[in-house]
């Protein structure tokens, strides 16, 4: 169950936390301050449903605290992670320009979460009043897919390994061989879906990388132990 707990209009720190997010920064003060009129503070339990795959949408959302996760069933009933949410992003906000606006995914807590709900008709009436503010998103939005494109290549073009090793560099420094550990925060099979990875192969090569002393595995706690060699793997 969702639970709305206040009006955040007023609240001014995390206001200042939505400046900073790239949608918002095409607006002037006086539509920002029209957009945030309209927020409201969301509370989820660990694997609470915000919504689900063919829902009409009437909000876009802002991670204040937590995980969410974005999936759609497979006609077979199995459930791909299309991406992953984290603390001080935004997401559903493209749906707002879709002809039925609808939810493509369905939106599920990973761990306790605190979001906030911006009405999307808000938004719409905006750009609908200003050019130049649609113009400014579109170059906003360019940019994010550029990103997001790489991404793409990154998950089609290579095989399973290459991108669970890509996925574990992430955490290192560029040219850094120094050993690095950190903690997965969401489960292995959720790791595993995000990265089209099958559950069986993820869990033959994670096997692969600890018996040849790349990583250590200890529950969610990873620590890359031989990053040149994991690095390696790349170019295999």
């Amino acid at each position: 169950m969702t639970v709305i707990k206040k009006m955040l209009q007023k609240n001014g720190h995390i206001a200042t936390e939505f400046t900073k997010i790239p949608i918002f920064s095409a607006l002037n003060k006086a539509q920002f301050q029209s957009v945030l009129s309209t927020a409201i503070e969301i509370d989820l339990e660990t694997g609470g449903v915000l919504f689900q795959q063919g829902q009409s949408a009437d909000y876009f959302y802002f991670v204040h605290e937590g995980q969410m996760r974005l999936s759609r069933l497979s006609e077979d009933g199995s459930e791909k992670v299309m991406d992953i949410v984290h603390s001080g992003q935004m997401f559903a906000e493209a749906v707002m320009f879709m002809p039925n606006r609808c939810y493509p995914v369905n939106a599920t807590a990973i761990q306790s979460s605190k979001l906030v709900a911006f009405e999307m008709e808000t938004f719409r009436n905006i750009l609908k009043e200003s050019v130049d503010t649609c113009f400014r998103l579109m170059s906003t939005l360019s940019q994010r897919l550029h990103v997001q494109l790489n991404e793409i290549d990154s998950l089609s073009l290579h095989n399973a390994t290459y991108r669970l090793a890509h996925y574990l560099l992430k955490s290192v420094p560029e040219n850094s061989a120094v050993q690095t550990e950190f903690t997965l925060s969401y489960p292995k099979n959720v790791l595993a879906s995000l990265l089209s990875i099958q559950p069986e192969t993820f869990s033959r090569i994670m096997a692969r990388l600890k018996r040849e002393n790349i990583v250590i595995v200890q529950g969610n706690q990873i620590v890359l132990h031989d990053i040149p060699a994991l690095r390696k793997l790349l170019n295999e």
